[in-house]
Formats: C-alpha cells, structure tokens, sequence
C-alpha cells in the first residue's frame, strides 16, 4: 500500500510539474487537442505503468519529451488516425483547451508554427516555447547540434515569410486597396 501511495504522489507531481509541457507539446505535434489529451494521457500511463529509475527531475523531463515526441509520432502511422483524418473534414475544437492556452493556439505564431513541418516545428517548440540549448534539443531528438541550428535557421525563415505574406494579406483585405484598383 506504500508503494502504492508513493507512485500516486510521484505522478501527481510529475503531472503537475510537467503536464502542461507534454501537451503542448503533444498539440505542438498533432495538431489537435483530443490527440493531444490522448498523447498525454498515453505518457503519464506510460510512467504509472512502467516507471524507470530517473537520476533528476530534468531526466525525468527530458523521459516525457522522448516519450511524448515517439508517442505522436506512433499515432500518426496507426491506421486509424490515417483513416479518421481522411474522412474528417473539420477543423479541431479548442474548446476544451485552458484559457491561456487558448489564446497561444488561436495566435497568428501559433497557426505559423503549425504549418511548418513536423520536424521543424518540433525544434522550434522545444526551443522557443520549452527553452531547452541547442545542444539538450539535439540530445532529444537523436541528432547533431548543427542540424538542429540548421532546423532552426529554416523554420525562421519559413514563419518569417508566413507572417510576412499573412500581414500583406490582411493590409490588402482590411487596409487600402490594391494599386490597381485605385486607378478606377
């Protein structure tokens, strides 16, 4: 029963300290929150069940990340995600997503970072919204730190871009008219 109440404590505090981290950075991967509430859920089952013997509370953390980033990646090869994103045309809800977060996920960055595709924008992620070094994101995700740099290189300039086209967009539709127009 000891054992019992000390892995109940442990993950309550796992979930507490960390559980935020994972589903962002579940959403951050799926691209949609019942994915990412199962993701996350999936993870801390993952500690329940089988938990290793971690040194710190950062190996622990780095434990979450590895295991959240392999999780999603498991998810989008199953079948049935293939399968329900094939028939499923709307767009996710956000409705059951904290306020804060909410409002991050709504954010024209976020829909920027959204686009970029998934290894870009997991290295972005971990960087911009986790604040991890170059050299702790390499660690996680089992590359070189020059690669990562180089990730992080072309997603700036891809969300640079896209913010750029998104801003001309909104200023031609809501600001003046096109040169063109202006002749009439």
């Amino acid at each position: 029963m000891r054992a019992n109440a000390r892995a109940t404590t442990f993950i309550e505090r796992a979930m507490d300290s960390w559980g935020a981290m994972v589903y962002r950075l579940a959403l951050n991967q799926t691209r949609s929150p019942q994915d990412a509430d199962d993701v996350a859920q999936d993870v801390f089952l993952k500690l329940l069940n089988n938990p290793p013997v971690f040194r710190d509370d950062e190996h622990l953390k780095a434990w979450l990340i590895r295991v959240t980033v392999n999780r999603c990646k498991e998810l989008r090869r199953s079948a049935w995600k293939r399968r329900v994103d094939a028939t499923d045309t709307a767009s996710p809800e956000l409705a059951n997503i904290e306020a804060p977060l909410q409002e991050l996920v709504a954010s024209d960055v976020w829909e920027a970072v959204s686009r970029l595709p998934k290894q870009l924008r997991l290295v972005v992620h971990l960087y911009y919204f986790e604040g991890y070094p170059v050299d702790e994101i390499a660690r996680l995700t089992r590359c070189n730190p020059s690669t990562v740099r180089t990730r992080l290189h072309r997603a700036r300039k891809k969300l640079k871009l896209d913010l750029e086209q998104e801003a001309k967009r909104e200023t031609d539709e809501y600001g003046r008219l096109p040169l063109a127009d202006e002749r009439r």
